[in-house]
């Protein structure tokens, strides 16, 4: 009888900025990317490697990425509203929030 295995790899990398390993090509990337922000004022590139094997279609990648993203900003959102809530009652019970001295 014979054993079927099922084999796969996936890697990930984001990355923000050129490594130090980086070739020349990889380099005038980066510096385009880099222009690019400066032109839109304030946005933030990422460069996203992704190797999926066996191969998966470019329409089910980017769907991971969207759900991905998706989350990330109710992350995001979560950790702006408990950060709102906190300065509130520092503002209003700033008491709470006071350092005793150590003795």
């Amino acid at each position: 009888m014979k054993v079927y295995k099922p084999e796969w790899q996936c890697t990930f990398s984001v990355n923000e900025g050129v490594e130090e390993s980086a070739s020349w090509k990889e380099r005038i990337a980066w510096h385009f990317r880099e222009f690019a922000d400066r032109l839109d004022g304030g946005g933030r590139t990422l460069k996203i490697d992704c190797n999926v094997t066996p191969e998966v279609s470019r329409e089910e990648v980017d769907t991971c990425l969207g759900k991905g993203f998706a989350l990330t900003q109710s992350l995001l959102t979560q950790l702006a509203h408990q950060a709102a809530c906190e300065d509130v009652m520092r503002d209003a019970k700033a008491e709470l929030f006071e350092e005793e001295p150590h003795r």
